[in-house]
C-alpha cells in the first residue's frame, strides 16, 4: 500500500493484524507479547514504539504501544486505521479514579470520553461530539469481567490535555459521575468514528486522585494484567 510505511510505522501494508491491542507504554506492548501471543514477530520499533504481531489461540492478532497523550494515539491510531486496515483496537491503560468507590487495581471500563481537549474541533461538527466505545465490545468485556470476577465499573471517563494540571477541576467532573481521568481514550474513539471503525478502552486504576493512593511505574508496567485479560477475552 503507497501510505506504508508511515512517518511512525515502520511496518509493510499486511505485517499489522486487523485487531490490534494498545497499551500507552510500548514495555506493556512488549509484556502482552511475551505473555498472550504465539511466533510473536516485531513489527515496529521506530521512536521506540514497539509493535508486535502474532497469534492468540489461533488467531493473528497485533499489539502496540501509542505513547501519552491524544496527539499521540491520534497519530499512531489514524494510521493504524486509515493506511494499515485495522478494523478494532483496544486500549489497555492506566487512570486516576475520582470517585470513592473505585479502588487501586479496579477497571474502568470507558463507556464515553469527556475531554478539555480541542482535538474534536477539526471536524468543524456545529456542536459537541460526545466520544463512545463499540457496545458490542464493552458488553463483551463488562461479561468478561463478571465472569473472571474482576471489579470493574462501566462509564464515562475524562480525557485530559494536562497531566500536571494547576485547574483541573476534578470535583466537577466527579460530581457529572465521570469515574476516572486519563489522557487518550476521547482521541481513540474520536478516529474510530470517523474512520467507521471500532475501539474500546478499558483502564486499570493506577492511583486515586481523591484519597492520594498511588502505584509505582514498576507495578503499572508489569503488575496491571487484568485489563489485558479481559482484552483478549473479546478476540475467544
Amino acid at each position: 500500500m503507497a501510505n506504508t510505511p508511515t512517518p511512525h510505522i515502520g511496518a509493510q501494508y499486511g505485517e499489522i493484524a486487523e485487531t490490534v491491542i494498545m497499551a500507552g507504554d510500548p514495555l506493556r506492548a512488549k509484556l502482552m507479547a511475551e505473555k498472550f501471543l504465539d511466533d510473536a514477530v516485531q513489527f515496529n520499533n521506530v521512536r521506540g514504539m514497539l509493535g508486535f504481531t502474532g497469534t492468540y489461540k489461533g488467531k493473528r492478532i497485533s499489539v502496540m504501544g501509542h505513547g501519552m497523550g491524544m496527539p499521540s494515539i491520534g497519530i499512531y491510531t489514524y494510521e493504524l486505521f486509515n493506511f494499515y486496515g485495522v478494523k478494532t483496537i483496544v486500549r489497555v491503560g492506566s487512570a486516576g479514579a475520582i470517585q470513592t468507590d473505585l479502588h487501586l487495581g479496579d477497571l474502568v471500563i470507558a463507556q464515553g470520553a469527556c475531554t478539555n481537549s480541542n482535538y474534536a474541533a477539526q471536524y468543524e461538527l456545529p456542536g459537541t461530539f460526545a466520544p463512545i466505545g463499540d457496545f458490542q465490545l464493552l458488553r463483551k468485556a463488562a461479561d468478561a469481567c463478571d465472569r473472571m470476577g474482576y471489579a470493574y465499573k462501566v462509564g464515562n471517563v475524562l480525557s485530559s490535555d494536562v497531566f500536571y494540571n494547576e485547574n483541573a477541576h476534578n470535583d466537577k467532573w466527579s460530581t457529572m459521575g465521570v469515574l476516572a481521568v486519563e489522557m487518550e481514550i476521547a482521541a481513540l474513539y474520536m478516529n474510530a468514528a470517523r474512520s467507521g471503525n471500532r475501539a474500546l478502552a478499558i483502564c486499570t486504576v493506577s492511583d486515586h486522585i481523591i484519597t492520594g493512593e498511588v502505584t509505582t511505574a514498576e507495578e503499572r508496567q508489569n503488575t496491571f494484567t487484568k485489563m489485558m485479560d479481559v482484552a483478549f477475552s473479546l478476540l475467544d
